[in-house]
């Protein structure tokens, strides 16, 4: 049974720029609804962006009126400072979900890659594209950092949804596996 209208909401966070995509999932099919950036390079007061960043993903939740909300969890790098503004910016992301009453659910960018593209290591110019055919749009935004969010938003979808097959449906390959046994080639 095809699962209800589902609307998912992902963020590439960023304390410069951060990317957001919305995806509608219709009897298990995917539309892209809307993608865009929220530039923050222009304001220098760190706090200014964090809340730029809570008011935009805020507006994005009452004009959407998503039922889920993905978002990239933040890579290790080698600069702390990086990781730390990366980290506030992830966090009020995620406080304006919850003041939303959706819980978050975090992919590592290299979970995202591989769930869209089949390649853990793809750039993302490669994810683009892969989303580009699966989602049928026309245009590649300027700044990818829109389409890593669809890709955030698509990967959660690809990570929850039940598999289906003849009919039946199955938590996820484990039970798939378990309830098919004859089928797996060893």
């Amino acid at each position: 049974m095809p699962r209800k209208s589902e609307i998912i909401l992902g963020i590439d966070p960023g304390t410069l720029v951060m990317g957001y995509g919305i995806i509608k999932i219709e009897n298990n099919q995917a539309s892209l609804l809307e993608m865009g950036i929220l530039k923050l390079a222009k304001y220098k007061d760190p706090n200014l962006r964090l809340q730029l960043i809570y008011n935009k993903v805020s507006e994005l939740h009452r004009v959407f009126k998503p039922t889920q909300f993905a978002i990239e969890a933040p890579f290790f790098g080698k600069n702390v400072q990086s990781m730390l503004k990366l980290g506030r910016a992830q966090g009020v992301a995620i406080a304006s979900a919850m003041q939303a009453g959706i819980s978050a659910n975090e992919y590592s960018p290299k979970k995202i890659k591989q769930s869209i593209t089949g390649n853990g290591n793809a750039t993302k110019d490669q994810v683009s594209k892969m989303l580009q055919q699966t989602l049928k749009y026309k245009d590649i935004p300027e700044m990818l950092d829109a389409t890593d969010a669809v890709a955030v938003a698509l990967c959660h979808y690809y990570q929850t949804r039940n598999v289906q097959i003849t009919g039946a449906a199955y938590s996820g390959w484990d039970a798939f596996i378990k309830q098919n046994a004859n089928r797996v080639k060893k």
